[in-house]
């Protein structure tokens, strides 16, 4: 799903990322911790093409993003990969199915088909009283569900997180964790996760430890 070879990244003169290699399978759950300032986030952006690197390879799901230009590169990310961030991103104005839409309107799908589908994902998350509620008339439980599903809404093989749960109780916390195992198992999704919270991090099939721009540990589950 994603292979990545010497990715580099600097702003000004701080280099962040200093020849970052990583592999993840088709279907893995992978967790990356590390203390703050290590290059997690920097990197998770690099893989979510929010940001290009400076040096080093990118290829996911079998293309090679480092050669595509911006426009394509929109058009890669909107099919390809679903985000999923600390604090939800959700836009205040619309309800939660509209929020759950915005990616399939992004790819030109209709106003139906997009709400059907995302009425779809939204009952599957047990949020079918929620469909027409805004995010201020949710939980920060549900807000992250709806992030969920709307991450999920063209139906990305690829999800990346950051600081998930990093928001939520722990329940919250811990249900969110469950359900993205269980999204893996129904759904086949990849996950990349970048979080603090060890219970999560030792969930994951493996455990990446970034120190000073670079991984240098990894440790399996169990």
């Amino acid at each position: 799903m994603i292979v990545a070879k010497g990715l580099t990244k600097s702003f000004n003169t701080l280099q962040v990322l200093k020849g970052v290699d990583l592999t993840v399978n088709t279907g893995e759950v992978i967790s990356i911790v590390g203390s703050s300032g290590a290059g997690k986030t920097t990197l998770l952006t690099l893989l979510g093409t929010l940001d290009r690197q400076q040096g080093g390879e990118l290829i996911i799901n079998g293309q090679n993003v480092t050669a595509m230009n911006e426009k394509q590169l929109s058009a890669f990310r909107n099919k390809h990969i679903g985000f999923i961030f600390q604090f939800h991103q959700l836009l205040p104005e619309f309800t939660a199915l509209e929020n759950v839409c915005i990616p399939a309107y992004i790819a030109g799908a209709g106003k139906k088909e997009s709400e059907m589908r995302a009425e779809q994902l939204l009952n599957k998350l047990n949020l079918s009283h929620r469909l027409h509620h805004k995010p201020a008339e949710l939980s920060g439980g549900e807000q992250q569900r709806v992030a969920v599903a709307r991450a999920l809404m063209n139906d990305a093989p690829l999800i990346l997180a950051d600081e998930p749960s990093g928001n939520l109780d722990s329940k919250n916390a811990e249900e969110l964790h469950q359900l993205f195992f269980d999204l893996r198992n129904e759904m086949g999704k990849t996950f990349v996760i970048v979080t603090h919270n060890q219970t999560l991090a030792a969930m994951a099939d493996r455990m990446l430890v970034m120190r000073d721009g670079l991984i240098v540990e990894e440790k399996l589950r169990g």
